[in-house]
């Protein structure tokens, strides 16, 4: 008797066209007990298609809604349909993975390696509440100057708690409440929560959202040396992390801001729509966000060139306390606004008090001081920040200038200047532009990328363990017990989501990598389901995170919809499956069309994944 095409697939398979790494996959624990589960069907998962149409120019968030990933619940806030809870299941799944294996030394092979018991391997994963204390934020420091941002409310007591955007506060006191010694460090604990931010304007989807899931791994050390080597680690963690992605994301050193420390960089995704700036050098490789790239000096031919005041340009800032208004003053490129020329940053460094939040900051000094009169009046001040190739011709054209704006006009306003930064350096108060030279090397240029920001890593030190009295005894010291020197790191899970979407659509549809796609291979038979189909889908299964397209649609219906949703691989099973057992492989990201027999699928698969 000659077994049917079914028996002979199931008996063929396996033994000629699997891997060895898929066939242990197969018959892992984990696959033994996928085993007993119903099949992974469309027709099973809810993806609502259909009543949302593609638009000019569509975004890659609008391809997530219309591929049944999220619909939004309110400005900024989004539920996950079943798509898209499994694309970010994926992204969580591969933080643990990295966050486990950080400290991990491998083997030499063929050798016994002495494990240093002091260096532990991993971080241990925890979940903290998503409510924190204003109390909290307040001993740290952090309240006021986060509180634009911050959800606030009261309980039914009146007790003033936020909805947390970050939890340094709360994971910082946890630590205080247990740590007994220094033998209890290294620490290293992470959790993947839900977060809060009040954005004024949410936009783009998932990249600037009210509500959103970070995945946030916060480190204690004994001593410096110690916290800048796990620095180093974790570090290694995120590029492995990144390199599984395959994301060709940019590392750039960054400043702490208000989480404050000394040591930090951002992780970086070159995209159109972005709303950081990197700057990279072509010759020695720099790379820096424009909070901290500097660009050479103008040359010298150019500070002492004539200038009149049709040269000269403003933006206009205010202070923190509201009592002075900041006049930067910059060389006119053309009919571009203040806002596009301006680097907000140089202003800030060489004002610090700058609020630079604030974009009229006219109305808001009038406001502020509509009923001082007389003597209190004369608090009000103007302070000139002047660009280096202004710098020589200011003081001389200062009377032609608007100085001071005509709603202060018969105000009493003191005046002064400022014409370096505070180290000394002549000030360029131009946003970085490409061709700009580096000022790390100094042969190199700088080109210039907007980018989206997917992670965040800070050597905090003291800055939260000082105030909120995190410390240890340290053998062999003096002086009492001391503060915990600590790390914070921070990944954008929702963030990754939307930007991997961007970054990877065409006009075809999404386009996942394997490793967070929500299934790895579509199989869509041209006709309706038979058991040959579904024998054939049971055998690609365990090897592989396969569904079958067995909805009562049309074959061309379910090929638009696979290209939407964006799998990495669609396998057909058409006419020539039906007579010879040969299906058709295809991949969009690699351009892959490509009839295989039945019994080499497996293996043809294992080999484009790995590309993927």
């Amino acid at each position: 008797m000659i077994p049917s095409r079914t028996a002979r697939l199931r008996a063929c398979v396996f033994v000629r066209a699997y891997p060895p790494a898929i066939i242990a996959r197969a018959f892992s624990q984990s696959s033994v007990n996928c085993g007993a589960h119903p099949r992974s069907t469309l027709s099973r998962l809810w993806v609502p298609t259909g009543g949302v149409s593609a638009t000019e120019g569509e975004s890659g968030h609008g391809k997530l809604v219309r591929a049944g990933f999220l619909r939004q619940s309110q400005s900024g806030i989004f539920q996950l349909l079943p798509l898209g809870l499994r694309v970010q299941q994926k992204i969580e799944g591969l933080l643990d993975k990295h966050m486990q294996s950080i400290g991990e030394r491998a083997p030499s092979a063929g050798r016994l390696v002495h494990i240093d018991l002091t260096i532990i391997p991993g971080a241990s994963r925890l979940s903290l509440s998503t409510i924190s204390s204003e109390e909290l934020w307040r001993k740290s420091g952090r309240l006021e100057k986060a509180s634009s941002e911050l959800f606030r409310l009261q309980d039914r007591k009146e007790t003033p708690i936020i909805l947390s955007p970050t939890h340094e506060e709360e994971i910082t006191t946890l630590v205080a409440s247990t740590l007994k010694s220094y033998k209890d460090l290294p620490l290293r604990l992470y959790q993947t929560t839900r977060k809060y931010r009040d954005e004024m304007r949410p936009r783009h989807g998932l990249l600037r959202s009210r509500e959103f899931v970070m995945k946030d791994l916060y480190t204690f050390d004994t001593s410096v040396e110690s916290a800048i080597e796990t620095y180093r680690e974790v570090s290694g963690a995120y590029r492995a992390f990144f390199a599984d992605l395959k994301l060709p994301v940019f590392i750039a050193e960054a400043s702490s801001g208000d989480m404050g420390g000394d040591y930090s960089h951002e992780y970086h995704l070159a995209n159109s729509i972005g709303e950081d700036t990197v700057a990279t050098c072509n010759s020695c490789g720099y790379v820096a966000n424009d909070e901290v790239a500097k660009a050479l000096p103008p040359s010298t031919d150019k500070l002492g060139a004539p200038v009149a005041v049709a040269d000269f340009r403003v933006w206009r800032g205010i202070t923190k306390d509201r009592r002075t208004i900041v006049n930067a003053w910059y060389p006119a490129l053309g009919s571009g606004s203040a806002e596009a020329d301006i680097n907000i940053h140089a202003v800030k460094e060489a004002v610090p008090e700058l609020d630079a939040s604030i974009s009229d900051a006219v109305r808001l000094l009038g406001d502020g001081t509509e009923a001082d009169s007389g003597p209190a009046a004369t608090q009000l001040r103007v302070l000139n920040v002047v660009d280096a190739r202004l710098a020589h011709s200011f003081s001389n054209l200062q009377p032609e200038l608007p100085c001071v704006p005509t709603e202060l006009s018969n105000r009493s306003l003191d005046h002064s200047s400022i014409l370096r930064s505070p180290s000394g350096e002549t000030l360029n108060l131009l946003r970085l532009a490409d061709g700009d030279g580096c000022s790390n090397c100094k042969t190199g240029t700088l080109q210039v990328h907007r980018a989206l920001e997917l992670g965040h890593t800070f050597y905090l030190g003291t800055r939260y363990s000082e105030p909120l009295e995190l410390h240890v005894a340290l053998p062999n010291t003096k002086g009492g017990p001391a503060p915990v020197q600590m790390g914070c790191y921070g990944i954008g899970v929702s963030r990754i989501f939307g930007a991997v979407a961007e970054h990877k659509a065409d006009e075809r549809g999404l386009n996942w990598p394997r490793a967070i796609a929500p299934f790895e291979v579509v199989v869509i038979p041209t006709s309706g389901m038979t058991d040959e189909t579904l024998a054939f889908y049971d055998l690609l299964a365990p090897g592989f995170d396969v569904i079958l397209d067995d909805r009562k649609e049309t074959f061309g219906w379910k090929m638009q919809d696979a290209d939407l949703i964006g799998y990495p691989v669609t396998v057909v099973l058409g006419k020539p499956w039906r007579e010879r057992g040969v299906c058709e492989v295809q991949c969009r990201s690699l351009g892959v069309k490509e009839n295989v027999a039945a019994e080499d699928v497996p293996g043809y698969l294992a080999e484009l994944l790995d590309k993927l």
